[in-house]
């Protein structure tokens, strides 16, 4: 750290303590995967850097990701002629085509030396009987690909990067709220951050910021994604006017433990597990017929759907998942997480009774429009991971992606950032100090609020009507109901207050916080879903059921203006494989 400088003392009485300035050349807001690769990269290249995050940063959201990250390597008996194009091809087809194809090259021809260098950091890698790192297959894809530590590689990934950051001496200011962004003549110079333990506002100033703070899967009831995903990044970004990209684009993972939404990872079929509906029919055949179990997760997660829909779920609310043919020394070996969650959640061992699942939310495809290295469209402002769109996904994710994608575009904005700041002089100080006091003023002004409506009452209905109108199926009435709803939602939002007045682990000021971002790019998802009149991907429309070409191979940019959001298109980037049929 190059300095941290006393502010005036807080004389408010919601808050005795002081409020700090903090001086680094490189802030990076969130803890995950890609903040940490990106923090490692950028303190290897001898800057000072500080990680700032909500949660310690082994509470990412990254640490939850089960069943691998992908690259061709070519370790698997049946997967010996795969080669970074047919991951390409596979990503670019899985995206339906919305996926910019030189983003995706960059993804996929980086991604065996990315693994490679994960593995040297010190990540334990489950391995063949002849010691490499071993590969199974997941949806959607032509080869068995992803690499995994059992089903816990998102944990084995965070654990090995946070060591490698700590022990470059990385500075983290953590169980630290950023608020706002700090902008002065057209540049991002820093941020403002609530250090949640003692309810003092921070001014962290930068020559460069990244925004890496995860998804905003929470907006939607039955979501995997731990409670922290709201978006936080991406309403910063939004509304300091940067356009956010293709946020329409939902994923919703096929199979989520019922009656909690816990991720049961694709690695669960992509070691052989079975869909069986109430008929006791392996139902893929109907929609996916080669690839059956393995289809990409947009098309398993309709034919789902539409089985419950249809009445042949079991209770009309979720279809079984069924390992028992595995045997016990496989599921053992290569699915003991998977086991431990059905065992703990809904006593049952999936060695001997097959899993309630049912889709949910699980990952979003849209984020903070931004360039192959990480720049947005204000100077100083970087953006990478699930917080960004690059865009290498597309209208659907691929999984073993998103673990690829944080890490390989992670290391890439990482050496952009450190690249960069040689030619950018020091912020000024005044606008740092001055946008504490601004934002200090604002939410003590919020905690004066009395008699408003309750926080988690307008989260709650917020998050039922985007999974209810914003889903697996879409058509113009529902949505047009969902947006009604909101509407009305973000007018009584304005009037919301909270009981506890103090700031010392205010837990319920913070989520009200985070229902003001919850709130602020809710808007563009439905208006994106709303106006792209075609099915493509995660975005499926009975009204519109085919894909079209001719109107929206393009991505959909939202901009906030005058508190409104206004939509508009950019061309996506062809390249080596042309748009056909997406057909599996």
């Amino acid at each position: 750290m190059t300095g941290m400088v006393n502010m005036n003392e807080n004389d408010n009485n919601k808050s005795e303590s002081t409020d700090n300035l903090h001086n680094y050349e490189v802030a990076i807001i969130g803890g995950g995967l890609a903040g940490l690769r990106a923090a490692y990269e950028a303190s290897v290249l001898g800057r000072d850097v500080v990680v700032i995050s909500k949660v310690h940063s082994l509470r990412s959201h990254s640490v939850a990701a089960q069943g691998g990250i992908n690259a061709a390597l070519g370790n698997a008996p049946e997967g010996h002629d795969d080669k970074w194009e047919s991951h390409a091809f596979d990503t670019v087809k899985g995206s339906d085509y919305l996926a910019d194809q030189d983003a995706v090259d960059i993804l996929t021809r980086e991604a065996p030396q990315a693994v490679i260098d994960l593995e040297h950091m010190g990540t334990v890698f489950s391995r063949t009987d002849e010691g490499k790192i071993a590969q199974r297959p997941f949806g959607g894809a032509g080869f068995p690909r992803t690499c995994y530590a059992e089903d816990r590689t998102g944990h084995n990934l965070l654990h090995t990067l946070y060591e490698q950051v700590v022990a470059q001496g990385v500075t983290f200011l953590e169980e630290f709220f950023v608020t706002s962004l700090v902008v002065d003549r057209d540049r991002c110079i820093g941020c403002v951050a609530i250090n949640i333990a003692d309810g003092t506002f921070h001014g962290i100033s930068a020559k460069a910021v990244l925004l890496a703070t995860g998804g905003y899967g929470r907006i939607f009831a039955r979501s995997t994604n731990a409670i922290i995903n709201n978006g936080d990044g991406a309403a910063l970004a939004y509304k300091e006017g940067l356009p956010l990209e293709d946020m329409e684009f939902i994923q919703f993972h096929p199979t989520t433990l019922y009656g909690t939404s816990i991720l049961i990872s694709e690695g669960a079929r992509g070691e052989g597990g079975l869909l069986f509906n109430n008929k006791g029919e392996r139902f893929m055949k109907e929609y996916a017929p080669k690839a059956m179990e393995l289809a990409p997760r947009d098309i398993v997660a309709r034919g789902i759907q539409s089985e419950v829909d249809a009445g042949r779920g079991f209770e009309n609310e979720f279809v079984h998942l069924d390992l028992t043919h595995l045997g016990e020394d496989k599921i053992k070996e290569r699915l003991p997480g998977i086991r431990q969650i059905a065992m703990d959640f809904v006593d049952i061992d999936p060695i001997e009774k097959p899993i309630p699942i049912q889709p949910g939310q699980h990952y979003s495809m849209g984020g903070i429009s931004c360039s192959n290295e990480g720049r947005t469209s204000l100077s100083g402002l970087y953006a990478a991971g699930e917080a960004a769109c690059i865009s290498c996904h597309g209208a659907n994710r691929l999984g073993g992606n998103s673990l690829l994608e944080a890490i390989v575009f992670g290391k890439m904005v990482g050496k952009t950032m450190a690249e960069d700041v040689d030619s950018v002089s020091d912020p000024a100080q005044e606008p740092v100090v001055q946008k504490v006091v601004t934002e200090r003023d604002r939410i003590n002004d919020f905690l004066d609020r009395e008699g408003g409506e309750h926080v988690y009452r307008i989260r709650d209905e917020l998050r039922r009507s985007m999974f209810d109108h914003f889903g697996v199926f879409r058509n113009e009435e529902a949505m047009q109901e969902g947006l009604d709803n909101y509407q009305m939602l973000k007018e009584r939002a304005r009037t919301v207050s909270i009981n506890n007045k103090g700031m010392l682990f205010n837990h319920a000021l913070i989520h009200a916080l985070e229902l003001e971002f919850m709130i602020m790019i809710a808007e563009p998802i439905a208006m994106g879903a709303l106006q792209r009149r075609e099915s493509r991907g995660s975005h499926f429309r009975p009204d519109y059921p085919k894909r079209n070409d001719d109107e929206f191979l393009r991505h959909t940019m939202a901009y906030l203006r005058n508190g409104e959001t206004e939509l508009e298109y950019a061309p996506v980037t062809l390249g080596r494989f042309e748009v056909k049929e997406r057909v599996y």
